[in-house]
């Protein structure tokens, strides 16, 4: 299917939804993925790396670290697998999925998170590999699941409450064992549907908030907090509750799409992560409009496993128009 072709039965499927929303739907997917690539250079750099390198605060992307300009990387890579299985299936079907990342783990991508790495090249069944990964380690709750997220947030943004934050809790299950990774996930998929409806996701932490395991309510209210700041972490931006949580305050304390990735990045640490975090949301609350054009130039996103496959911001945007108009 051509890009012309889609937008024709976009504009189809869109008719009838909150002014914006197709730009929105757009801006989460191209956002996720240009702060990953923005970000990645300066990953497990000290907080002020974005300021240092761009002291006029008009940031480029500059490659770096083993990345091209505008790489982006593992973060977006699954991401776009996730979209593929949603697609190619018609819905969620947790074993392809997981068939999908165990195919691009098997290919030498260039980056893999440890933990994720270990699931998918365990050979255990995909039912039970995270499980088992879980249960002989004991830590599981990194951000891997919460990075990959944004395709699926858009998909099943209009299902509502309860289906996005299922939905999001049994990807992340796939390869993160800690029930503290799939809330984390579940509560993004929530904000994203929210700010695609045109409300600021922010106000709306404290209703996703009641829809939280019991057992992880009180830490996810933490760091969700109106007054929590990234140096009131207690882990590594690494883990799931910081990250999101320097998402939202980056996207709290800022103005726009590129004050929220500037914020971001500047906290130093797992910077492609955190960024492509906030990327979503901020794109999802801005619209594809805000991103600035030097970075949406620059963007590609290679696919390991899938015969030299590249996508660029205009095929991240039919990725996301197929995504969201696949659920009525």
């Amino acid at each position: 299917m051509d890009i012309d072709e889609a937008g024709a039965g976009w504009a189809h499927r869109a008719a009838g939804r909150p002014a914006g929303w197709a730009d929105r739907v757009e801006g989460a997917v191209i956002g996720s993925a240009v702060g990953d690539a923005l970000g990645a250079p300066f990953e497990f750099e000290l907080p002020g790396v974005y300021a240092r390198r761009f002291p006029d605060g008009v940031g480029s992307m500059c490659g770096g670290g083993g990345w091209e300009p505008g790489e982006a990387t593992d973060d977006t890579q699954m991401a776009v697998l996730v979209a593929d299985s949603l697609l190619a299936c018609g819905g969620l079907e947790p074993a392809d999925i997981f068939r999908r990342f165990t195919r691009w783990a098997a290919s030498d991508p260039k980056d893999i998170g440890l933990q994720t790495e270990a699931v998918l090249t365990s050979g255990d069944p995909w039912d039970r590999a995270a499980a088992r990964h879980f249960e002989g380690n004991g830590h599981a709750a990194g951000n891997g699941s919460l990075m990959r997220a944004t395709t699926a947030a858009v998909h099943f943004a209009g299902a509502g409450r309860s289906a996005t934050m299922d939905a999001a809790r049994r990807i992340a299950a796939l390869t993160h064992g800690d029930r503290a990774a799939w809330e984390g996930t579940a509560v993004y998929h929530e904000l994203i549907r929210v700010a695609l409806g045109g409300i600021d996701p922010l106000t709306a932490v404290l209703d996703a908030l009641a829809a939280v395991h019991p057992e992880h309510r009180a830490r996810w209210a933490v760091v969700l907090a109106p007054d929590w700041h990234p140096d009131d972490a207690t882990e590594f931006n690494g883990a799931v509750w910081p990250c999101l949580g320097s998402a939202l305050w980056a996207l709290r304390t800022t103005d726009s799409f590129e004050g929220a990735l500037a914020a971001a990045i500047d906290l130093g640490g797992d910077t492609d992560t955190v960024a492509a975090v906030t990327g979503g949301l901020a794109g999802a609350r801005y619209g594809v409009g805000a991103i600035p054009a030097r970075w949406t130039r620059a963007l590609h996103v290679p696919v390991p496993g899938c015969g030299g496959r590249v996508l660029r911001a205009g095929e991240l945007a039919v990725v996301a128009r197929e995504l969201a108009g696949a659920v009525a």
